[in-house]
């Protein structure tokens, strides 16, 4: 299991995913400003380890307060939620994370006898049970989704949606990692994923350290291959899913969507209902988040692009529901319409196909 992230007695302990694959290092937050910076700068990322991470933030910044009495914790913790929750605005996982801990504080503040040391233990045990929700999710939905795949030829993906951006197994490449462990002779096709290049360096490195036959391909040549014949399928992951079935993922999923379309190829989709917001009706209500123009002008520090050049460096695009083959979640896989079967899947807790 690649180690992603890590909860440890001295603090979280990361993954650095900004200096793979040539360099294995590991980054340890010992505090919740940290933990936000980690998010930030995307020394971690993938939505539902995002999720994860500020779960465990929240859980340090309370284990590490000096707060005498539940008041004061409460107002502290007040003030690490609105921190986590500035990091990363399109990953929904996120705030789904930062909502389910503010419950369990309150919960267990409102308990009888409540103390910050029970709230810090309270927190604690539900970042970690997140954690290990998210590697089972994960392991539920390669099973779900393996049979998807073909028995033998090309899968393209698009960024990185594997362990590295889960706490572990990963989504899409969870599904392909299931599939290859039930015999399926599959090779992956990585787009690069330009500007950030998470296919090139993160994808390929996951793949290959699990000897999984790995081909990465500039963005610009999935449509050459899918005409030759040499992709079978696709597969990705998401950030943040409207109820409508509308995906927001990695800049270029939509280009790739649109590609698999014209030339018959199915596109799925993996992630966790985590990532599904039912408060969202649609794509065009998705924040896309705006990075740094400097990973477009510069690649590995140096300068690629001329000074004074204007820069467009959207994190993320959307994928209409129309283009979507079907969305495989740890419950099952929902299809169009996408309202009715995504709704019905998160009302249970059983793994039915919709």
């Amino acid at each position: 299991m690649i180690p992603t992230l890590e909860w440890t007695p001295e603090g979280v302990r990361f993954l650095d995913q900004t200096r793979l694959p040539l360099e294995e290092t590991y980054v340890l937050a010992t505090s919740y400003q940290q933990v936000a910076e980690v998010i930030t700068t995307m020394v971690v990322r993938g939505a539902p380890a995002i999720g994860v991470s500020a779960a465990m933030g929240l859980a340090l910044g309370v284990k590490t307060s000096h707060a005498t009495n539940v008041s004061a914790l409460a107002a502290e913790f007040e003030t690490m939620c609105r921190t986590l929750a500035a990091t990363r605005p399109t990953a929904v996982n996120l705030f789904w994370a930062i909502e389910r801990m503010k419950r369990r504080f309150t919960e267990e503040a409102a308990r009888t006898g409540a103390t910050p040391n029970s709230i810090r233990t309270a927190l604690i045990a539900e970042a970690l049970r997140m954690y290990d929700e998210d590697i089972a999710a994960c392991r539920r939905m390669g099973s779900h989704g393996a049979a998807l795949l073909p028995r033998s030829g090309g899968v393209l993906t698009h960024c990185n949606a594997g362990a590295l951006a889960t706490c572990g197994y990963g989504s899409a490449l969870g599904v392909i990692r299931s599939a290859v462990e039930q015999g399926h002779q599959i090779h992956v096709y990585a787009d690069e994923t330009r500007p950030f290049l998470q296919g090139a360096r993160l994808t390929a490195w996951e793949l290959m350290h699990d000897g999984i036959p790995t081909t990465v391909l500039c963005d610009n040549m999935a449509a050459s291959l899918m005409r030759q014949g040499k992709i079978q399928a696709v597969i990705v992951g998401a950030d943040r899913i409207a109820a409508n079935g509308d995906v927001a993922n990695k800049i270029g999923t939509y280009t790739v969507a649109v590609l698999a379309k014209e030339n018959g190829i199915p596109f799925y989709v993996a992630a966790p209902i985590s990532t599904i917001d039912f408060a969202c009706p649609d794509g065009s209500k998705i924040p896309i988040e705006q990075r740094s123009v400097r990973e477009v002008t510069h690649i590995a520090g140096k300068q690629m692009t001329p000074d004074g050049v204007s820069i467009e460096n959207p994190a993320f695009d959307v994928t209409p529901a129309k283009y979507v083959t079907g969305i495989i979640t740890e419950r099952g896989i929902a299809r169009a319409p996408y309202e009715e079967s995504l709704h019905s899947l998160a009302s249970t807790e059983t793994k039915v196909e919709v």
